[in-house]
Parts: C-alpha cells; sequence; structure tokens
C-alpha cells in the first residue's frame, strides 16, 4: 500500500536532479545555437570571398608585364609564382644549385648543377655545338633569364635574340617593337643578337605571357606557337587554325605551357624561331620535316654529320602519352587546384609533380605516395638504361665514322655519307629523350621506342660503313601491326 504521506526528504535530490537536467538542456541549446551561428556565418564569409575573387587593387592593361603590379590584384597566386625561386632537386631534374665563383662574365654565386660532368659523353655527342660547352640542370622559372643570359654558350657563339622567346617576358617588348603587331616585333627581336635583344626585356615569364589582363582568361602570347598550331592543325586538314578563338579552356591550360616547353630551330640568316610541326609531333615527324627541308643545326667535329640538337620537347613528348589522350592538362599536374578560403586557385609555385603527388596525383589515383612515387621511379629509372645504350651507341658509330674518313677512298665516301645520314637520326631521337625534362614519364611506351630507334639507327649506321645494305625502316604510324610483321618478314628472306 502506498503512503499517502511520504518523507520530503526523498523529494528534493528529485526536483534537484530535473533542475540540473534542465540546466545542462539550456546550456547545450545554447552551445549549439552559438555553433549554428557561427557555421552560418562562416559559411555566409565563404560564400563572399567566392563572389569576389580578386579584390582590384591597380588597374591592369596590356603594357603591364611587372609581375609584382600584377601581384597586388592577386596575391595568392604571385606569393606561388615567387616560390619559383625554390631549388629543389628529384631524381632525374631540378637542381639544388651549386658555388660558384663570380667573375666579370658570370658574377653569380650560386649556378645549377653541369649535366656535361654528370654526363662528359653529352660533350662528345654534340661535339663543334655550343651546347658541349655548356649544359646545365633546370631550375624554377625565376631563374629562366639569367641562366640564359650567364650560360658560357653565350661566350662561344653570337647566340640570337630569338632564344628570348622562350627565357623571357616577351609579349610587352614584342608589342612595343612592332609598334603594337605583335608579329613584327616577333620579326624584330628574331633579327637581333641576344644582348640587343636582353636590353628590351625585363621579366622572366610573367603573368602577362599567360593571361588578358582585362578577363583574366588564358591566352596564347608566342607568335611562333600560334604559327606552329596552324601548321600542325593544317596538316591535320583544318584550315586556318587560331588556338586563341578555337582551344578550349582545357586545352588552353596545356597551351600556355607549350609556348616554350617545345622543340624548335632557327631558320635562315636571320634566325627566325620555327616549331618544325608541319608532319606532325612525334619525333619520327620532326626528323622527317627537317630532311624535307634540309636543315641542320651544326656540322659534328668528329664525323662530319650534318646534326640536329633537340630542345626541350616536352609538349611533343607529352602529346603522345596516356594523359593526354585522357585529357589531362600540364597545369593539373605542374599547377594543381589548391584551396584558400573558399576558392580555388592554381598552384603558381610550378614545379614536379613528385613533390606534391597528394594533390598532382592522388587527385585521379586512390593509391598511396609510396606506390605512386614507386611508379615514376621504375619509369624513369628503365628510360635512363635506355638512354645510355641510345648514347652510347650514337658515339660508337660517330667514332667509327670519325676513323673511316681517316683512313679516307674513293669507295667508302657513299658508305660515309649514308652512315652520317643514320647518325643525324640516331643522335637527333636520343638526343629528343635527353633534352626531354621528364626522363620518359610524359609518354614512357614512346620514349622507349625512340630509343630503340635511334639504338637501331646507330646499328643501320655500321652496317652501312660496312658494305652491307641495311633493311627499309619501317614507319610504325603508316603500317598497322600485322603489315609491319609481314614487312620485317620478307626483309628478312
Amino acid at each position: 500500500m502506498t503512503d499517502p504521506h511520504p518523507d520530503p526528504g526523498s523529494i528534493r535530490p528529485r526536483r534537484r536532479l530535473s533542475t540540473r537536467w534542465l540546466a545542462l538542456v539550456a546550456v547545450g541549446s545554447a552551445l549549439a545555437v552559438v555553433g549554428i551561428a557561427a557555421l552560418l556565418l562562416n559559411i555566409f564569409q565563404r560564400r563572399q570571398e567566392a563572389t569576389q575573387p580578386f579584390y582590384r587593387v591597380v588597374m591592369l592593361n596590356d603594357t603591364i608585364d611587372d609581375p609584382a603590379v600584377w601581384g597586388k590584384n592577386f596575391p595568392l597566386q604571385y606569393d606561388g609564382y615567387r616560390r619559383t625561386v625554390d631549388q629543389v632537386r628529384t631524381r632525374y631534374g631540378g637542381s639544388e644549385g651549386e658555388p660558384h665563383s663570380p667573375t666579370d662574365a658570370d658574377p653569380r654565386s650560386v649556378v645549377a648543377q653541369s649535366r656535361l660532368q654528370e654526363d662528359p659523353r653529352l660533350m662528345e655527342m654534340w661535339a663543334g655545338y655550343a651546347f658541349a660547352t655548356d649544359f646545365r640542370e633546370e631550375r624554377g622559372h625565376a631563374y629562366m633569364l639569367e641562366d640564359q643570359e650567364f650560360t658560357e654558350r653565350q661566350r662561344v657563339t653570337k647566340q640570337p635574340g630569338t632564344c628570348l622567346n622562350c627565357h623571357a617576358s616577351t609579349y610587352v617588348p614584342m608589342k612595343r617593337l612592332g609598334n603594337g603587331d605583335l608579329f613584327k616585333g616577333f620579326e624584330a627581336i628574331n633579327k637581333q643578337g641576344y644582348f640587343d635583344a636582353r636590353r628590351s626585356v625585363k621579366h622572366p615569364v610573367s603573368c602577362i605571357d599567360c593571361h588578358d589582363p582585362n578577363t583574366m582568361q588564358l591566352r596564347i602570347t608566342r607568335p611562333g606557337f600560334m604559327e606552329g598550331m596552324r601548321m600542325l592543325k593544317a596538316s591535320q586538314g583544318v584550315k586556318g587554325y587560331d588556338v586563341n578563338r578555337d582551344a578550349s579552356r582545357q586545352e588552353m591550360r596545356t597551351y600556355v605551357c607549350g609556348q616554350c616547353h617545345v622543340e624548335y630551330y632557327f631558320k635562315g640568316p636571320e634566325k627566325r624561331l620555327e616549331f618544325p610541326w608541319g608532319k606532325g609531333l612525334t619525333a619520327d615527324s620532326i626528323l622527317a620535316y627537317h630532311d624535307s627541308t634540309g636543315h641542320k643545326d651544326w656540322t659534328h667535329k668528329v664525323s662530319g654529320a650534318p646534326a640536329l640538337k633537340a630542345q626541350h620537347p616536352e609538349f611533343e613528348l607529352y602529346n603522345q602519352g596516356i594523359h593526354a589522350r585522357s585529357g589531362v592538362a600540364c597545369a593539373d599536374c605542374h599547377m594543381p587546384y589548391q584551396r584558400e578560403g573558399a576558392m580555388k586557385i592554381s598552384d603558381h609555385h610550378v614545379r614536379s609533380p613528385v613533390l606534391m603527388i597528394n594533390r598532382s596525383c592522388q587527385t585521379c589515383h586512390r593509391w598511396s605516395e609510396e606506390e605512386l612515387k614507386s611508379r615514376v621511379t621504375t619509369i624513369q629509372d628503365r628510360t635512363f638504361e635506355m638512354r645510355n645504350m641510345a648514347i652510347d651507341a650514337v658515339l660508337h658509330l660517330t667514332r667509327e665514322i670519325a676513323a673511316q674518313v681517316k683512313a679516307d677512298s674513293v669507295g667508302s665516301r657513299a658508305r660515309i655519307a649514308q652512315a652520317r645520314d643514320y647518325q643525324r637520326k640516331a643522335q637527333f631521337l636520343a638526343d629528343f629523350i635527353e633534352a626531354e625534362n621528364s626522363m620518359g614519364f610524359h609518354a614512357d611506351q614512346e620514349a622507349a621506342r625512340i630509343l630503340a630507334k635511334s639504338i637501331d639507327y646507330a646499328r643501320r649506321g655500321q652496317m652501312a660503313l660496312r658494305g652491307q645494305n641495311p633493311p627499309p625502316v619501317t614507319n610504325p604510324a603508316a603500317t598497322s601491326r600485322h603489315q609491319a610483321v609481314g614487312a620485317a618478314r620478307t626483309t628478312d628472306r
């Protein structure tokens, strides 16, 4: 039976407990309200930031090439741009810098490491050419102008102003030299000597070289690339191609890099910059184009062959790789997006993806950093091994040609001429991968094919010297696998 008169002392603890719970609920509710309010405020602030991607501190126009001025409106991008002074070496690229005793010709105390000291064979491969005097590791964009200005190659040859197309911010100087006409300014700077043209430029690559100052849209500012793309598209049946009008935004995220990271040559006595893309972008196509025009960069000092020097053909090799076929742009890997508050911007600290695998590679590849880095290393190690074999094969042929020239006889002259042509081809293909700055990663199977073909050309040159008749070279781009195998079997018979 329930007690009708409960003890008052037993009721008080229950009331105190209920009061405490109510207080805790009230405090928790208040904290939740504050948290939700803070979250909503943060969301509002981020949305406001997103609607204002930059603050117009200065008015930009088509005559301002100083990146510091652009940096007032775009401080985050400018901060990344300034960090290209960093000197970090990866396994097969970049430079940590090495001490240098200042001289009148080169007042710097730190320079990039010498590739000629790392591999003296290169001096023999380029014998008689300026690159046999000085060739160094690549450094960040901050050094692109001074490293070109103070190279020893300037002392052994008269380099043209054409070199500045890839080593300086030339858009404003070309417009000025052409009285507002970019192409006339391009022609003018090509004709000048290097140090005369150097007085016209002030900066390494700058914001204005890739961006329209009014809209910030990507654009091409190098006439050589505009002409090269028009020539390439014409070879594919597309007439009147205008890269700034016809390219997509994703294509432009590669093309702005391809303005400079390309194979090129100097045409004629005026040293006009030309891109050899009339037959395509592959190394074979470029070689065929040069053969059709009879162009040579120099006569090899050891063998007497009409030699070609490959330059930095990153754009060409990349276009043969899986990333290009998948629509991945240069900027996706070398300038990956990063979050800064509510904004997503491209990282302007342009560098090797190996140094930022989490943002460059893992966006698409769901593997660990260790696994992805291992894959890169495997590709590059194997390419480096093949590169060494190709250089050795080229040098063996070069020495054999020189020996045959020394023991010259009327009967051997035709064989020597044929062997020199094979050396020209073998050397250019080996140099194509040597000069390209990914050690094969941009298109690993294509790099292996090019190096294998280089070795084969060297073998054919040795056969020619011995009076043997080298079999015809099949073109994999023009024949099916079945036809190529059939042709090889026919030759073997």
